[in-house]
């Protein structure tokens, strides 16, 4: 099984003759098979399957692997070709079709039409499901598993009614947006991102010692899907900074090429944990008089409180949510990623003016200290507590009633 990576037209033609699966391994190959013009797959059907290797069910042996290559056996008499293309070594088909996930399925007709697409999930049936309809379809049929809506006019009431909940939905992205300085909308969590190009995302911001806020696109549809419409800007993750959208893993990537990285591009030197502006050391003022000379040092309380309200939910802990440093930080990251709300986290083993000013500033004594709307919660025990008793739901999401 000793092949060359570049694979030619007529490799390509012996391949899906033979009823195999034709392998892409980066955009060359994806090119050579003409993957990347449209009109070339006019007059076939055909199926890309996107995939990545530290993705277990969709790698090799995994159950996606093992029905694509079923499949497989069968898609010579059906007259459709199948692609697997690992997604992230080829970014410019990955991108062509807007694959932000894996498993990735594209079904095309022999129009060059795409008739269906599954995106992430563990449902290995309905690839099967796809692939029937695709390889039953007639050559001219362009629609989309989606369903649409039927043509019958809508009352007005209805439309001034979809018109509030599009506002309604609006609002709602905007304060999620600007709910921290840097927010990253992604699949998953810093903690156990479920796609490579969230975590290529996390590993960024992280390598650049960046605090910042995040929300798992996977656990609300409706942010997911509005998302996209609002910012103009159709796949995940997504990148903002001080209420503007940057834009996706790309911008991000060039950004970190320039000198001084995403720091020095966007200007973020004030929330790069423990050397910002915010946690420098105290600023000292002096003052003169004929006699003597006097040091006024500003309170490490007015320090401390600009970081306690440097978002509304405000976490200090030992490490940062994506690489805690104790149990304890890990156990209340795990909490509150569990409740898919935006936070920010200041890292105390990065400052020790701070580890030891918080403690008496807040006369509690260890960590991981939790604040909400600038008022201390407690430590992992009280937050414990509130979880088993339901009220830290509301407290997370502001529904909590004096």
């Amino acid at each position: 099984e000793k092949r060359t990576r570049s694979i030619s037209t007529s490799t390509i033609n012996q391949t899906t003759m033979s009823s195999s699966i034709v392998d892409i391994k980066n955009d060359t190959e994806a090119k050579a098979a003409s993957l990347l013009d449209a009109s070339a797959l006019s007059g076939q059907k055909n199926v890309l399957f996107f995939y990545a290797e530290w993705h277990e069910p969709s790698a090799a042996g995994g159950p996606f692997d093992m029905v694509v290559k079923a499949l497989a056996g069968q898609s010579g008499t059906d007259g459709v070709n199948i692609y697997r293309v690992l997604a992230e070594e080829a970014p410019t088909l990955s991108q062509k079709y807007n694959v932000t996930t894996v498993p990735t399925f594209i079904f095309l007709n022999s129009d060059g039409a795409a008739i269906e697409r599954i995106d992430g999930g563990e449902d290995v049936a309905r690839v099967t499901q796809c692939y029937s309809r695709l390889a039953s379809s007639a050559s001219t049929t362009t629609t989309t598993s989606s369903t649409q809506p039927s043509p019958t006019q809508q009352p007005e009431e209805q439309s001034e009614e979809k018109e509030e909940e599009e506002q309604t939905l609006n609002n709602r992205l905007q304060s999620l947006i600007t709910s921290s300085p840097i927010m990253l909308f992604l699949k998953g969590t810093p903690n156990a991102p479920k796609c490579g190009f969230s975590r290529q995302a996390i590993e960024m911001l992280t390598e650049s010692n960046l605090t910042f806020g995040y929300f798992n696109i996977l656990e609300d549809d409706e942010v997911r899907q509005g998302l996209k419409s609002y910012s103009d800007w159709p796949t995940f993750p997504q990148f903002y900074v001080k209420g503007e959208l940057v834009g996706g893993l790309d911008i991000m990537k060039e950004l970190m090429e320039e000198d001084g990285g995403l720091v020095s591009q966007l200007e973020l030197e004030d929330y790069v944990i423990g050397t910002s502006s915010s946690s420098s050391s105290a600023v000292v003022e002096q003052t003169e008089d004929t006699t003597t000379s006097t040091t006024t040092v500003l309170s490490i309380n007015d320090k401390l409180q600009q970081l306690i309200n440097q978002h509304r939910i405000m976490l200090f802990m030992k490490g940062i949510p994506s690489s805690p440093k104790c149990g304890f930080s890990r156990q209340i990251v795990e909490i509150l990623d569990s409740h898919h709300v935006s936070y920010d986290a200041f890292n105390i083993l990065e400052d020790e003016e701070v580890r030891q000013g918080l403690k008496e500033y807040s006369d509690w004594p260890t960590y991981p200290q939790l604040y909400v709307e600038g008022d201390l919660v407690g430590g992992l025990d009280i937050v414990k507590e509130m979880e088993e008793g339901g009220d830290l739901k509301d407290l997370l999401t502001g529904d909590m009633t004096d």
